[in-house]
């Protein structure tokens, strides 16, 4: 359980694919705007992940490593991601129709969005088991939240200064996105001593 713990606080603070990996950047500048927006953006992409790690996992163990194709891997975790899009496109549309409007172009792009490949990746190089593979998705997808909902903020408050025009619009973004990162980076070495 311990374990589990780190595994889960590490992907939501230390190992944070947003603001420490550096993946999902397009939904994270793009959807960020709109505090709404960031939230239905990220509980899509939470469950995306979470249902990827759980389709990925045992074609991983079951079918690609036994038969001695590994190298498709890649391949094999695109087209399932792609395939839980859209079927998360097709709920949006059908039962949430404002929220799938208001994400537009960005929810195709879940597609297509590294931190989804990336998680199902990395519990793969990771060793961990299929439970060890569900936490972390759990911690990368309300990482991913975290860092969507905390940026909605900064960027509420960057629309109303008085930046240096050569600093307005993406430039500025880009300087408070760095500055989000950075403050992360404290969380290093925390996670494992808070269980010792």
């Amino acid at each position: 359980m311990k374990e589990m713990a780190i595994i889960l606080l590490s992907a939501v603070f230390v190992n944070n694919f947003v603001l420490a990996k550096f993946m999902g950047i397009c939904p994270f500048l793009g959807v960020s705007k709109k505090l709404d927006s960031a939230v239905g953006m990220s509980l899509a992409v939470i469950f995306v992940m979470m249902m990827a790690t759980a389709a990925t996992w045992p074609i991983q163990v079951y079918l690609l490593d036994k038969n001695g194709l590994g190298y498709l891997q890649t391949v094999v975790f695109i087209l399932v991601i792609a395939a839980l899009v859209q079927l998360v496109e097709i709920i949006l549309k059908k039962y949430v129709p404002a929220l799938h409007k208001s994400l537009g172009v960005y929810l195709p792009l879940i597609t297509t969005n590294c931190a989804v490949l990336g998680v199902t990746i990395l519990n793969i190089t990771s060793a961990y088991g299929f439970w060890e593979s569900m936490v972390n998705a759990l911690g990368a997808g309300l990482g991913f939240l975290l860092a969507m909902v905390l940026f909605s903020g900064v960027r509420s408050r960057i629309e109303g200064c008085d930046a240096p025009k050569s600093f307005q619009g993406i430039p500025i973004t880009l300087v408070a996105a760095s500055i989000v990162s950075v403050s992360f980076m404290g969380f290093a070495g925390v996670i494992e001593g808070l269980f010792r």
